[in-house]
């Protein structure tokens, strides 16, 4: 059964201090307080919010991205981190659980990192993005299978997927089978256009669906000074509006309260958790609808690691008999 029969949940839409780490943890820690305030226990943000998303990467040719790729280095963030501690204080504090993306460094790379605190502020996952999109991949290195994982909160059973990991149906269906109930998904927001916001969309509702569990989904914004400041480029800068769609879904594909698709808020709503029973008594896509006979995932969890360590044993030699 979940851990709580009902859940409020907050969706936070807001722009992220393009020129400073320091800035963007600002308006991150604000937001908890202004979404605690409003009775939320569990508050996700868009993805790659600490320090921002790398809109640059997608105006910029590969050769003139190294002065901001490098940028982004510095104001990356490593994990543990005088960032990931305010996080944690934060949840502790305010008793929340927290889903926040970061652009977490690891010595020489960056990886698109979804950290999720419980309410006691322990962090209790921390993953990466299996696959950088497009562009992406000039930024991010690739995660791992041990990062497909779900976890149990003060909230109930949470996953995580981060943007286009959505059209992984294998990643969807690796948490599924793991039973999540509420699912946090982001995506950068102020992207592509306005049919990006009518794909998440579609996108977060058929997993609602298919997982029969709740999906809160953040996207991010920007101002146009902020547009501006990426790209001068008034046809460039059209790639850097709209494609926002903050949404709260339930298990039967509804929207929980009107969706937020410009401008900065929060989506707000409370999660009757009987839906996801009422829901799986009818589909249950990896219980009574499963066909593992015929059809079943081979998930390795095992984390990538660069070096494994081996000391092979001693081989004893017998020493020659005097006979």
């Amino acid at each position: 059964m979940p851990a709580k029969p009902v859940v409020r949940a907050a969706a936070v839409q807001i722009a992220p201090d393009l020129t400073s780490r320091a800035g963007t943890m600002e308006r991150v820690l604000n937001a908890v307080t202004e979404a605690a305030d409003k009775g939320a226990e569990f508050i996700v943000f868009p993805e790659t919010f600490v320090p921002f998303y790398p809109y640059f990467s997608f105006v910029l040719p590969p050769v003139q991205q190294g002065p901001e790729h490098l940028r982004l280095y510095e104001e990356a963030v490593t994990i543990p981190s005088s960032e990931t501690r305010a996080l944690a204080e934060a949840a502790r504090k305010r008793g929340v659980v927290l889903v926040v993306g970061v652009n977490e460094r690891d010595h020489g790379s960056l990886y698109n990192t979804q950290l999720i605190f419980d309410a006691d502020g322990t962090l209790a996952l921390k993953r990466r993005k299996i696959t950088p999109t497009y562009h992406e991949r000039m930024i991010w290195g690739q995660g791992d299978g041990a990062g497909l994982k779900v976890v149990d909160t003060t909230v109930g059973r949470v996953g995580a997927l981060a943007c286009w990991e959505h059209y992984n149906p294998l990643a969807r269906y690796a948490l599924m089978t793991q039973h999540e109930e509420i699912h946090a998904s982001h995506f950068p927001g102020s992207l592509v256009g306005p049919i990006f916001g009518e794909q998440i969309e579609v996108t977060m509702r058929h997993h609602a669906l298919e997982a029969g569990c709740f999906v809160v989904n953040a996207t991010g914004w920007l101002s146009e000074d902020q547009i501006a400041s990426i790209h001068s480029d008034p046809k460039l800068q059209k790639g850097l509006r709209d494609g926002c769609m903050t949404c709260i879904i339930t298990p039967e594909g509804r929207h929980a309260a009107p969706p937020l698709t410009g401008g900065e808020g929060m989506v707000i709503a409370d999660l009757d958790m009987k839906l996801i029973t009422k829901r799986k008594r009818m589909m249950d896509s990896v219980g009574h609808y499963a066909r593992p006979e015929l059809l079943r995932l081979l998930h390795d969890t095992r984390p990538a690691q660069p070096r494994q360590d081996w000391a092979p044993e001693p081989i004893d030699v017998e020493e020659p008999s005097d006979a």
